[in-house]
Protein backbone atom coordinates (compact mmCIF):
# COMPACT_ATOMS: atom_id res chain seq x y z
CA UNK A 1 0.00 0.00 0.00
CA UNK A 2 2.78 2.44 0.89
CA UNK A 3 4.76 1.49 -2.24
CA UNK A 4 1.69 2.25 -4.38
CA UNK A 5 1.25 5.59 -2.57
CA UNK A 6 4.87 6.52 -3.26
CA UNK A 7 4.59 5.59 -6.95
CA UNK A 8 1.65 8.01 -7.30
CA UNK A 9 3.04 10.74 -5.01
CA UNK A 10 3.52 13.07 -7.99
CA UNK A 11 -0.22 13.78 -7.89
CA UNK A 12 -0.03 15.02 -4.28
CA UNK A 13 0.76 18.72 -3.47
CA UNK A 14 4.41 19.24 -2.53
CA UNK A 15 3.67 20.37 1.06
CA UNK A 16 1.87 17.05 1.64
CA UNK A 17 4.26 14.88 -0.36
CA UNK A 18 7.37 15.69 1.68
CA UNK A 19 6.04 14.49 5.09
CA UNK A 20 4.83 11.26 3.43
CA UNK A 21 8.26 10.76 1.84
CA UNK A 22 10.02 11.46 5.17
CA UNK A 23 7.80 8.94 6.98
CA UNK A 24 8.51 6.38 4.25
CA UNK A 25 12.27 6.89 4.50
CA UNK A 26 12.26 6.81 8.32
CA UNK A 27 9.87 3.89 8.92
CA UNK A 28 8.66 1.93 5.91
CA UNK A 29 11.98 1.49 4.07
CA UNK A 30 13.76 0.20 7.23
CA UNK A 31 10.76 -2.03 7.95
CA UNK A 32 10.91 -3.50 4.43
CA UNK A 33 14.64 -4.06 4.94
CA UNK A 34 14.01 -5.79 8.29
CA UNK A 35 11.45 -8.08 6.65
CA UNK A 36 14.00 -8.88 3.94
CA UNK A 37 12.08 -7.34 1.01
CA UNK A 38 15.09 -5.63 -0.55
CA UNK A 39 13.39 -4.86 -3.89
CA UNK A 40 10.61 -2.94 -2.11
CA UNK A 41 13.10 -1.31 0.27
CA UNK A 42 15.30 0.03 -2.57
CA UNK A 43 12.35 1.41 -4.54
CA UNK A 44 10.88 3.08 -1.43
CA UNK A 45 14.26 4.73 -0.73
CA UNK A 46 14.66 6.03 -4.30
CA UNK A 47 11.09 7.37 -4.43
CA UNK A 48 11.47 9.08 -1.01
CA UNK A 49 14.87 10.51 -2.03
CA UNK A 50 13.25 12.04 -5.12
CA UNK A 51 10.89 14.18 -3.00
CA UNK A 52 13.12 14.82 0.03
CA UNK A 53 16.15 16.04 -1.93
CA UNK A 54 15.00 16.69 -5.52
CA UNK A 55 18.20 18.55 -6.53
CA UNK A 56 20.56 15.75 -5.45
CA UNK A 57 18.22 13.15 -6.97
CA UNK A 58 18.14 14.97 -10.32
CA UNK A 59 21.93 15.43 -10.30
CA UNK A 60 22.66 11.73 -9.66
CA UNK A 61 20.05 10.58 -12.18
CA UNK A 62 21.56 12.87 -14.84
CA UNK A 63 25.09 11.64 -14.06
CA UNK A 64 23.96 8.02 -14.28
CA UNK A 65 22.11 8.61 -17.57
CA UNK A 66 25.07 10.50 -19.12
CA UNK A 67 27.33 7.48 -18.70
CA UNK A 68 24.68 4.88 -19.51
CA UNK A 69 26.21 3.59 -22.75
CA UNK A 70 29.72 3.53 -21.26
CA UNK A 71 28.44 1.76 -18.14
CA UNK A 72 26.42 -0.80 -20.09
CA UNK A 73 29.46 -1.65 -22.20
CA UNK A 74 31.53 -2.07 -19.04
CA UNK A 75 28.85 -4.30 -17.45
CA UNK A 76 28.76 -6.57 -20.51
CA UNK A 77 32.56 -6.75 -20.58
CA UNK A 78 32.78 -7.78 -16.91
CA UNK A 79 29.90 -10.29 -17.23
CA UNK A 80 31.77 -11.96 -20.10
CA UNK A 81 35.00 -12.11 -18.06
CA UNK A 82 33.25 -13.60 -15.00
CA UNK A 83 31.42 -16.21 -17.09
CA UNK A 84 34.67 -17.20 -18.77
CA UNK A 85 36.52 -17.52 -15.44
CA UNK A 86 33.68 -19.60 -13.90
CA UNK A 87 33.60 -21.93 -16.93
CA UNK A 88 37.39 -22.42 -16.69
CA UNK A 89 36.93 -23.83 -13.17
CA UNK A 90 33.69 -25.72 -14.01
CA UNK A 91 31.50 -23.54 -11.79
CA UNK A 92 28.02 -23.14 -13.26
CA UNK A 93 26.43 -19.81 -12.43
CA UNK A 94 24.16 -17.04 -13.70
CA UNK A 95 25.85 -13.61 -13.86
CA UNK A 96 24.18 -10.17 -13.99
CA UNK A 97 25.21 -6.56 -13.39
CA UNK A 98 23.40 -3.35 -12.59
CA UNK A 99 24.12 0.18 -11.33
CA UNK A 100 23.35 0.71 -7.67
CA UNK A 101 20.16 2.54 -6.74
CA UNK A 102 20.24 6.35 -6.71
CA UNK A 103 19.84 6.62 -2.94
CA UNK A 104 22.56 4.01 -2.37
CA UNK A 105 24.97 6.07 -4.50
CA UNK A 106 23.96 9.30 -2.71
CA UNK A 107 24.48 7.70 0.72
CA UNK A 108 27.96 6.50 -0.28
CA UNK A 109 28.83 10.00 -1.55
CA UNK A 110 27.67 11.60 1.72
CA UNK A 111 29.32 9.04 4.03
CA UNK A 112 32.71 9.24 2.30
CA UNK A 113 32.51 12.88 1.12
CA UNK A 114 32.91 11.85 -2.53
CA UNK A 115 31.92 13.31 -5.89
CA UNK A 116 29.89 11.11 -8.24
CA UNK A 117 32.95 10.35 -10.43
CA UNK A 118 34.78 9.07 -7.33
CA UNK A 119 32.15 6.42 -6.54
CA UNK A 120 33.86 3.65 -8.46
CA UNK A 121 31.86 0.74 -7.05
CA UNK A 122 28.54 2.19 -8.17
CA UNK A 123 28.09 -1.00 -10.21
CA UNK A 124 27.21 -4.28 -8.51
CA UNK A 125 27.55 -7.73 -10.12
CA UNK A 126 25.65 -10.79 -8.92
CA UNK A 127 26.49 -14.46 -9.35
CA UNK A 128 23.72 -17.01 -8.68
CA UNK A 129 24.82 -20.63 -8.20
CA UNK A 130 23.18 -23.91 -7.20
CA UNK A 131 24.41 -24.46 -3.64
CA UNK A 132 26.60 -23.07 -0.83
CA UNK A 133 29.88 -24.89 -1.77
CA UNK A 134 29.64 -23.33 -5.24
CA UNK A 135 29.22 -19.87 -3.60
CA UNK A 136 32.67 -20.16 -2.03
CA UNK A 137 34.08 -21.70 -5.23
CA UNK A 138 32.79 -18.70 -7.21
CA UNK A 139 34.32 -16.35 -4.63
CA UNK A 140 37.70 -18.01 -5.15
CA UNK A 141 37.34 -17.59 -8.93
CA UNK A 142 36.56 -13.84 -8.56
CA UNK A 143 39.48 -13.26 -6.15
CA UNK A 144 41.78 -15.17 -8.46
CA UNK A 145 40.67 -13.04 -11.42
CA UNK A 146 40.92 -9.61 -9.67
CA UNK A 147 42.63 -8.28 -6.58
CA UNK A 148 40.20 -8.00 -3.61
CA UNK A 149 40.03 -4.75 -1.64
CA UNK A 150 41.04 -5.39 2.02
CA UNK A 151 38.26 -5.01 4.58
CA UNK A 152 35.51 -5.14 1.96
CA UNK A 153 34.59 -8.85 2.24
CA UNK A 154 31.46 -9.86 4.18
CA UNK A 155 30.24 -13.42 4.72
CA UNK A 156 26.49 -13.21 5.31
CA UNK A 157 26.10 -16.92 4.55
CA UNK A 158 27.94 -18.04 7.67
CA UNK A 159 26.55 -15.06 9.63
CA UNK A 160 23.10 -14.22 8.19
CA UNK A 161 21.54 -10.83 8.84
CA UNK A 162 18.59 -10.76 11.29
CA UNK A 163 16.19 -10.60 8.32
CA UNK A 164 17.60 -13.97 7.12
CA UNK A 165 19.53 -12.32 4.25
CA UNK A 166 22.42 -14.48 3.07
CA UNK A 167 25.10 -13.68 0.49
CA UNK A 168 28.83 -13.24 0.02
CA UNK A 169 29.87 -9.63 -0.64
CA UNK A 170 33.29 -8.67 -1.93
CA UNK A 171 34.76 -5.59 -3.62
CA UNK A 172 37.56 -5.99 -6.16
CA UNK A 173 39.53 -3.85 -8.59
CA UNK A 174 38.15 -4.96 -11.94
CA UNK A 175 39.08 -4.06 -15.53
CA UNK A 176 40.72 -0.63 -15.94
CA UNK A 177 41.37 -0.75 -12.15
CA UNK A 178 37.77 0.25 -11.41
CA UNK A 179 36.28 -0.81 -8.08
CA UNK A 180 33.23 -3.01 -8.33
CA UNK A 181 31.11 -5.02 -5.89
CA UNK A 182 30.33 -8.69 -6.46
CA UNK A 183 27.53 -10.51 -4.61
CA UNK A 184 27.45 -14.32 -4.68
CA UNK A 185 24.47 -16.37 -3.48
CA UNK A 186 22.23 -19.33 -4.25
CA UNK A 187 18.95 -18.95 -6.12
CA UNK A 188 17.04 -19.60 -2.89
CA UNK A 189 19.07 -16.92 -1.08
CA UNK A 190 18.31 -14.52 -3.94
CA UNK A 191 14.57 -15.12 -3.68
CA UNK A 192 14.77 -14.60 0.09
CA UNK A 193 16.67 -11.33 -0.45
CA UNK A 194 14.08 -10.05 -2.92
CA UNK A 195 10.86 -11.35 -1.34
CA UNK A 196 11.83 -11.76 2.32
CA UNK A 197 9.64 -14.09 4.34
CA UNK A 198 7.22 -14.49 1.40
CA UNK A 199 9.82 -16.67 -0.35
CA UNK A 200 9.58 -19.20 2.49
CA UNK A 201 6.40 -20.86 1.16
CA UNK A 202 7.92 -21.39 -2.30
CA UNK A 203 10.54 -23.67 -0.78
CA UNK A 204 8.36 -25.18 1.94
CA UNK A 205 5.77 -26.67 -0.43
CA UNK A 206 6.61 -30.32 -0.90
CA UNK A 207 9.85 -30.00 1.04
CA UNK A 208 9.81 -32.29 4.05
CA UNK A 209 13.25 -31.04 5.12
CA UNK A 210 11.87 -27.66 6.20
CA UNK A 211 11.43 -28.14 9.95
CA UNK A 212 9.45 -26.28 12.60
CA UNK A 213 12.78 -25.01 13.93
CA UNK A 214 13.47 -23.39 10.54
CA UNK A 215 10.04 -21.75 10.74
CA UNK A 216 10.78 -20.43 14.24
CA UNK A 217 14.06 -18.87 13.13
CA UNK A 218 12.59 -17.28 10.02
CA UNK A 219 9.50 -15.86 11.71
CA UNK A 220 10.86 -15.03 15.19
CA UNK A 221 11.20 -11.31 14.54
CA UNK A 222 7.91 -11.07 12.64
CA UNK A 223 6.11 -12.87 15.47
CA UNK A 224 7.71 -10.47 17.96
CA UNK A 225 6.62 -7.51 15.81
CA UNK A 226 3.01 -8.73 15.91
CA UNK A 227 3.21 -9.18 19.70
CA UNK A 228 4.39 -5.58 20.15
CA UNK A 229 1.61 -4.41 17.84
CA UNK A 230 -0.98 -6.16 20.00
CA UNK A 231 0.52 -5.04 23.33
CA UNK A 232 1.07 -1.36 22.50
CA UNK A 233 -2.01 0.75 21.70
CA UNK A 234 -0.14 4.00 21.05
CA UNK A 235 1.56 4.07 17.59
CA UNK A 236 4.33 6.25 19.04
CA UNK A 237 5.04 3.65 21.73
CA UNK A 238 5.08 0.95 19.06
CA UNK A 239 7.61 2.86 16.95
CA UNK A 240 9.75 3.65 20.00
CA UNK A 241 9.81 -0.07 20.83
CA UNK A 242 10.81 -1.36 17.40
CA UNK A 243 13.08 1.43 16.16
CA UNK A 244 16.21 0.04 17.83
CA UNK A 245 15.71 -3.28 16.04
CA UNK A 246 14.84 -1.50 12.77
CA UNK A 247 17.61 1.04 12.49
CA UNK A 248 20.57 -0.22 14.49
CA UNK A 249 23.65 -1.97 13.19
CA UNK A 250 24.23 -5.52 14.42
CA UNK A 251 26.74 -7.30 16.62
CA UNK A 252 27.31 -11.06 16.44
CA UNK A 253 27.65 -12.76 19.83
CA UNK A 254 28.07 -16.47 20.61
CA UNK A 255 26.73 -18.66 23.40
CA UNK A 256 29.23 -20.95 25.20
CA UNK A 257 27.95 -23.80 22.96
CA UNK A 258 28.76 -21.79 19.82
CA UNK A 259 25.19 -20.77 18.89
CA UNK A 260 24.97 -17.32 17.33
CA UNK A 261 22.81 -14.43 18.52
CA UNK A 262 22.49 -11.30 16.33
CA UNK A 263 21.71 -8.19 18.39
CA UNK A 264 21.52 -4.44 17.74
CA UNK A 265 24.75 -2.51 18.25
CA UNK A 266 25.00 -1.28 21.85
CA UNK A 267 23.29 -4.38 23.31
CA UNK A 268 24.27 -5.66 26.76
CA UNK A 269 24.30 -9.08 28.48
CA UNK A 270 20.70 -8.36 29.59
CA UNK A 271 19.64 -8.21 25.92
CA UNK A 272 21.61 -11.37 25.18
CA UNK A 273 19.96 -13.22 28.09
CA UNK A 274 16.42 -12.39 26.92
CA UNK A 275 17.37 -13.23 23.31
CA UNK A 276 18.39 -16.73 24.44
CA UNK A 277 15.16 -17.29 26.43
CA UNK A 278 12.77 -15.25 28.57
CA UNK A 279 13.50 -17.41 31.63
CA UNK A 280 17.25 -16.93 31.19
CA UNK A 281 16.61 -13.18 31.16
CA UNK A 282 14.35 -13.33 34.21
CA UNK A 283 16.95 -15.29 36.22
CA UNK A 284 20.01 -13.37 34.98
CA UNK A 285 22.36 -12.70 37.91
CA UNK A 286 25.61 -11.93 36.07
CA UNK A 287 27.58 -12.48 32.88
CA UNK A 288 30.97 -13.68 31.68
CA UNK A 289 32.41 -12.39 28.42
CA UNK A 290 35.12 -14.63 26.99
CA UNK A 291 35.44 -16.23 30.43
CA UNK A 292 35.78 -12.95 32.38
CA UNK A 293 33.12 -11.53 34.71
CA UNK A 294 31.67 -8.23 33.43
CA UNK A 295 28.95 -5.85 34.70
CA UNK A 296 25.48 -6.17 33.18
CA UNK A 297 25.87 -2.82 31.40
CA UNK A 298 28.88 -4.11 29.41
CA UNK A 299 28.44 -3.28 25.69
CA UNK A 300 28.70 -6.44 23.61
CA UNK A 301 31.10 -6.62 20.65
CA UNK A 302 31.04 -8.87 17.60
CA UNK A 303 32.86 -12.13 18.30
CA UNK A 304 32.23 -12.08 22.07
CA UNK A 305 31.23 -15.32 23.76
CA UNK A 306 28.63 -14.48 26.41
CA UNK A 307 27.87 -16.85 29.28
CA UNK A 308 24.82 -15.80 31.36
CA UNK A 309 24.91 -16.76 35.05
CA UNK A 310 21.46 -17.48 36.49
CA UNK A 311 20.04 -17.80 39.99
CA UNK A 312 16.66 -19.30 40.83
CA UNK A 313 15.75 -16.45 43.22
CA UNK A 314 16.81 -13.67 40.81
CA UNK A 315 14.13 -11.38 39.36
CA UNK A 316 14.21 -8.60 36.74
CA UNK A 317 15.06 -5.22 38.23
CA UNK A 318 13.35 -2.00 36.98
CA UNK A 319 16.87 -0.51 36.67
CA UNK A 320 17.49 -3.02 33.88
CA UNK A 321 15.29 -0.86 31.65
CA UNK A 322 18.10 1.73 31.64
CA UNK A 323 20.59 -0.96 30.54
CA UNK A 324 18.54 -2.98 28.02
CA UNK A 325 18.76 -1.96 24.39
CA UNK A 326 16.47 -4.39 22.55
CA UNK A 327 12.70 -4.13 22.41
CA UNK A 328 12.36 -7.80 23.39
CA UNK A 329 14.29 -7.33 26.64
CA UNK A 330 12.50 -4.09 27.56
CA UNK A 331 9.06 -5.58 26.90
CA UNK A 332 9.81 -8.67 29.01
CA UNK A 333 11.20 -6.58 31.89
CA UNK A 334 8.21 -4.21 31.89
CA UNK A 335 5.77 -7.14 31.82
CA UNK A 336 7.49 -8.87 34.74
CA UNK A 337 7.73 -5.68 36.82
CA UNK A 338 4.06 -4.84 36.20
CA UNK A 339 3.06 -8.37 37.23
CA UNK A 340 5.10 -8.19 40.44
CA UNK A 341 3.70 -4.77 41.30
CA UNK A 342 0.18 -6.07 40.74
CA UNK A 343 0.85 -9.10 42.98
CA UNK A 344 2.19 -6.85 45.76
CA UNK A 345 -0.71 -4.42 45.33
CA UNK A 346 -3.22 -7.26 45.60
CA UNK A 347 -1.63 -8.56 48.82
CA UNK A 348 -1.66 -5.08 50.40
CA UNK A 349 -5.24 -4.45 49.26
CA UNK A 350 -6.36 -7.76 50.75
CA UNK A 351 -4.71 -6.92 54.08
CA UNK A 352 -6.10 -3.37 54.24
CA UNK A 353 -9.65 -4.38 53.29
CA UNK A 354 -9.59 -7.30 55.75
CA UNK A 355 -8.76 -4.87 58.59
CA UNK A 356 -11.45 -2.42 57.51
CA UNK A 357 -14.11 -5.16 57.46
CA UNK A 358 -12.98 -6.61 60.79
CA UNK A 359 -14.22 -3.44 62.54
CA UNK A 360 -17.73 -4.45 61.55
CA UNK A 361 -17.27 -8.16 62.34
CA UNK A 362 -17.14 -9.06 58.65
CA UNK A 363 -14.67 -11.36 56.85
CA UNK A 364 -13.12 -10.52 53.47
CA UNK A 365 -13.01 -14.21 52.55
CA UNK A 366 -16.73 -14.52 53.25
CA UNK A 367 -17.55 -11.40 51.23
CA UNK A 368 -15.65 -12.88 48.28
CA UNK A 369 -17.28 -16.30 48.67
CA UNK A 370 -20.86 -15.01 48.95
CA UNK A 371 -20.42 -12.58 46.05
CA UNK A 372 -20.76 -9.48 48.21
CA UNK A 373 -17.51 -7.98 46.95
CA UNK A 374 -18.37 -8.81 43.34
CA UNK A 375 -21.66 -6.91 43.70
CA UNK A 376 -19.89 -3.58 44.37
CA UNK A 377 -17.42 -3.84 41.45
CA UNK A 378 -19.43 -1.50 39.15
CA UNK A 379 -18.96 1.34 41.66
CA UNK A 380 -15.20 1.22 41.13
CA UNK A 381 -14.89 0.36 37.41
CA UNK A 382 -13.23 -2.92 38.38
CA UNK A 383 -13.73 -5.93 36.13
CA UNK A 384 -13.11 -8.52 38.87
CA UNK A 385 -12.35 -8.88 42.58
CA UNK A 386 -8.58 -9.04 42.02
CA UNK A 387 -8.67 -5.72 40.18
CA UNK A 388 -10.53 -4.13 43.10
CA UNK A 389 -7.99 -5.46 45.60
CA UNK A 390 -5.18 -4.03 43.47
CA UNK A 391 -6.90 -0.61 43.39
CA UNK A 392 -7.18 -0.68 47.19
CA UNK A 393 -3.54 -1.79 47.53
CA UNK A 394 -2.36 1.04 45.27
CA UNK A 395 -4.42 3.54 47.28
CA UNK A 396 -6.58 4.49 44.31
CA UNK A 397 -9.70 3.26 46.15
CA UNK A 398 -10.11 3.72 49.90
CA UNK A 399 -10.99 0.61 51.92
CA UNK A 400 -13.62 2.59 53.87
CA UNK A 401 -15.35 3.47 50.59
CA UNK A 402 -15.58 -0.23 49.68
CA UNK A 403 -16.97 -0.98 53.18
CA UNK A 404 -19.66 1.72 52.77
CA UNK A 405 -20.92 -0.02 49.63
CA UNK A 406 -20.75 -3.45 51.25
CA UNK A 407 -22.40 -2.72 54.62
CA UNK A 408 -25.69 -0.78 54.92
CA UNK A 409 -25.45 2.52 56.81
CA UNK A 410 -27.80 1.45 59.65
CA UNK A 411 -25.60 -1.59 60.37
CA UNK A 412 -22.51 0.60 60.43
CA UNK A 413 -24.27 3.05 62.79
CA UNK A 414 -24.98 0.26 65.29
CA UNK A 415 -21.29 -0.51 65.54
CA UNK A 416 -20.22 3.13 65.60
CA UNK A 417 -20.41 3.64 69.36
CA UNK A 418 -18.56 0.50 70.32
CA UNK A 419 -15.82 0.95 73.00
CA UNK A 420 -12.31 1.88 71.93
CA UNK A 421 -10.06 -1.07 71.25
CA UNK A 422 -6.76 -1.51 73.09
CA UNK A 423 -4.98 -0.59 69.85
CA UNK A 424 -6.92 2.65 69.45
CA UNK A 425 -6.22 3.68 73.07
CA UNK A 426 -2.53 2.83 72.65
CA UNK A 427 -2.32 4.91 69.47
CA UNK A 428 -3.72 7.95 71.32
CA UNK A 429 -1.21 7.51 74.14
CA UNK A 430 1.69 7.33 71.68
CA UNK A 431 0.52 10.50 69.94
CA UNK A 432 0.30 12.32 73.27
CA UNK A 433 3.76 11.15 74.27
CA UNK A 434 5.22 12.37 70.96
CA UNK A 435 3.83 15.82 71.74
CA UNK A 436 4.88 17.26 68.39
CA UNK A 437 4.09 16.99 64.72
CA UNK A 438 5.99 14.71 62.34
CA UNK A 439 7.46 17.61 60.39
CA UNK A 440 5.93 16.33 57.14
CA UNK A 441 2.72 17.28 55.36
CA UNK A 442 1.07 14.63 53.19
CA UNK A 443 -1.27 15.97 50.54
CA UNK A 444 -2.14 18.95 52.77
CA UNK A 445 -2.53 16.88 55.97
CA UNK A 446 -0.22 16.91 58.99
CA UNK A 447 0.19 14.62 61.97
CA UNK A 448 0.46 11.54 59.75
CA UNK A 449 2.59 8.56 60.73
CA UNK A 450 5.86 8.98 58.85
CA UNK A 451 9.32 7.51 59.13
CA UNK A 452 12.54 8.94 57.75
CA UNK A 453 14.37 6.32 55.69
CA UNK A 454 17.84 5.51 56.99
CA UNK A 455 19.21 4.90 53.50
CA UNK A 456 19.25 8.65 52.76
CA UNK A 457 18.38 10.43 56.07
CA UNK A 458 16.46 13.38 54.58
CA UNK A 459 16.59 16.75 56.35
CA UNK A 460 14.35 19.82 55.83
CA UNK A 461 15.43 21.46 52.59
CA UNK A 462 16.12 18.19 50.74
CA UNK A 463 13.76 17.42 47.83
CA UNK A 464 11.65 14.53 49.16
CA UNK A 465 9.20 11.89 48.02
CA UNK A 466 6.94 9.62 50.09
CA UNK A 467 5.88 6.01 49.64
CA UNK A 468 2.97 4.34 51.42
CA UNK A 469 4.30 1.25 53.21
CA UNK A 470 2.53 -1.79 54.54
CA UNK A 471 1.58 -1.07 58.13
CA UNK A 472 4.38 1.47 58.76
CA UNK A 473 2.87 4.71 57.46
CA UNK A 474 4.66 6.84 54.87
CA UNK A 475 8.40 6.34 54.24
CA UNK A 476 10.23 9.58 53.39
CA UNK A 477 13.19 9.47 50.95
CA UNK A 478 15.31 12.17 49.34
CA UNK A 479 14.48 12.69 45.67
CA UNK A 480 17.87 11.34 44.56
CA UNK A 481 17.88 8.28 46.85
CA UNK A 482 18.98 5.17 44.95
CA UNK A 483 16.02 3.20 46.39
CA UNK A 484 13.41 5.52 44.88
CA UNK A 485 13.78 3.86 41.46
CA UNK A 486 13.07 0.43 42.96
CA UNK A 487 9.85 1.51 44.70
CA UNK A 488 6.38 0.88 43.28
CA UNK A 489 5.40 4.15 41.48
CA UNK A 490 1.73 3.54 42.31
CA UNK A 491 2.58 3.84 46.04
CA UNK A 492 4.26 7.19 45.56
CA UNK A 493 2.62 10.13 47.32
CA UNK A 494 3.28 13.87 47.34
CA UNK A 495 4.90 15.03 50.59
CA UNK A 496 6.21 18.40 51.79
CA UNK A 497 8.27 19.71 54.67
CA UNK A 498 6.18 21.36 57.37
CA UNK A 499 8.10 24.63 57.87
CA UNK A 500 6.24 25.38 61.09
CA UNK A 501 7.52 22.19 62.72
CA UNK A 502 10.86 22.22 64.58
CA UNK A 503 12.55 18.84 64.39
CA UNK A 504 16.14 17.70 64.61
CA UNK A 505 17.40 15.02 62.26
CA UNK A 506 20.38 12.72 62.64
CA UNK A 507 22.69 12.44 59.66
CA UNK A 508 26.21 11.11 59.07
CA UNK A 509 29.19 13.19 57.98
CA UNK A 510 32.51 11.87 56.70
CA UNK A 511 35.56 14.18 56.99
CA UNK A 512 38.87 13.19 55.40
CA UNK A 513 41.79 15.27 56.66
CA UNK A 514 45.54 15.28 57.25
CA UNK A 515 46.74 13.23 60.23
CA UNK A 516 47.98 16.02 62.50
CA UNK A 517 47.23 17.28 66.04
CA UNK A 518 44.43 19.82 66.62
CA UNK A 519 42.38 19.07 63.50
CA UNK A 520 39.72 17.06 65.32
CA UNK A 521 39.22 19.91 67.81
CA UNK A 522 38.88 22.39 64.93
CA UNK A 523 36.18 20.26 63.28
CA UNK A 524 34.30 19.93 66.56
CA UNK A 525 34.41 23.73 67.11
CA UNK A 526 33.12 24.37 63.56
CA UNK A 527 30.12 22.12 64.17
CA UNK A 528 29.43 23.70 67.57
CA UNK A 529 29.55 27.24 66.14
CA UNK A 530 26.86 26.24 63.62
CA UNK A 531 24.62 24.98 66.46
CA UNK A 532 25.11 21.32 65.56
CA UNK A 533 25.48 18.65 68.23
CA UNK A 534 27.77 15.62 67.75
CA UNK A 535 25.93 12.44 68.81
CA UNK A 536 28.86 10.11 68.15
CA UNK A 537 32.22 10.08 66.38
CA UNK A 538 34.50 7.40 64.89
CA UNK A 539 38.07 8.22 63.91
CA UNK A 540 40.43 6.06 61.85
CA UNK A 541 43.99 7.07 61.00
CA UNK A 542 46.20 5.97 58.13
CA UNK A 543 49.84 6.89 57.43
CA UNK A 544 49.34 10.52 56.49
CA UNK A 545 45.62 11.06 56.77
CA UNK A 546 42.61 10.47 59.03
CA UNK A 547 39.00 9.54 58.21
CA UNK A 548 36.43 10.79 60.73
CA UNK A 549 32.77 9.84 60.75
CA UNK A 550 30.32 11.94 62.79
CA UNK A 551 26.69 11.32 63.72
CA UNK A 552 25.26 14.85 64.08
CA UNK A 553 21.79 16.33 64.65
CA UNK A 554 20.70 19.17 62.37
CA UNK A 555 17.53 21.20 61.93
CA UNK A 556 17.63 21.73 58.17
CA UNK A 557 19.73 21.52 55.02
CA UNK A 558 20.99 25.13 55.19
CA UNK A 559 22.44 24.54 58.67
CA UNK A 560 24.15 21.37 57.41
CA UNK A 561 25.61 23.09 54.33
CA UNK A 562 26.96 25.99 56.43
CA UNK A 563 28.68 23.52 58.76
CA UNK A 564 30.20 21.59 55.83
CA UNK A 565 31.54 24.82 54.31
CA UNK A 566 33.05 25.83 57.68
CA UNK A 567 34.79 22.46 57.97
CA UNK A 568 36.11 22.64 54.39
CA UNK A 569 37.81 25.99 55.21
CA UNK A 570 39.88 24.38 57.98
CA UNK A 571 43.47 23.94 56.87
CA UNK A 572 44.28 20.25 56.44
CA UNK A 573 40.71 19.13 55.63
CA UNK A 574 40.71 17.28 52.30
CA UNK A 575 37.04 16.38 51.82
CA UNK A 576 33.67 16.64 53.59
CA UNK A 577 30.83 14.38 52.52
CA UNK A 578 27.30 13.66 53.67
CA UNK A 579 27.05 9.88 53.98
CA UNK A 580 24.21 7.75 52.68
CA UNK A 581 23.82 3.99 52.94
Amino acid sequence: DRLHNMRTLGHVPEHKAQPIAAETMDIYAPLANRLGISGVKSELEDLSFRYLNPDAYASIRESVNQKRSEREAYIQEVIGLIKGALAEYNVVGEVSGRPKHFYSIYRKMKQNNLEFDQVYDAIAFRILVEDIPRCYAALGVVHNQWRPIPGRFKDYIALPKPNRYQSLHTSVRGPRNMRMEVQIRTTEMHDTAELGIASHWKYKEGNANVSLKDDEQKFAWLRQLLEWHQELDDPNDFLETVKVDLFGQEVYVFTPKGDLQVLPKGSTPIDFAFAVHSEVGNRCAGAKINGIMVPLDYVLRSGDTCDILTRHDQRPNPDWLKIAKTARAKTRIRTFVRLEQRTRGMAVGREVLEKALRKYKRSLQKEIKTGGLASVLPHFDASNVDDLLVLVGYGKVQADTVVKHLIPEDEREKLKDKPETVLERATKVVKNLMGQKSGIRVDGLDDVIVRYSRCCNPVPGDPIVGFVTRGRGVAIHTGDCRHVGDADPDRRIEVYWDVSSKHTHTISLSVMCANRPGLLAGISNALSECGINIASATCRTETDRAINQFEVTVENLDQLKNAMRSIERIRGVLAVERMRS
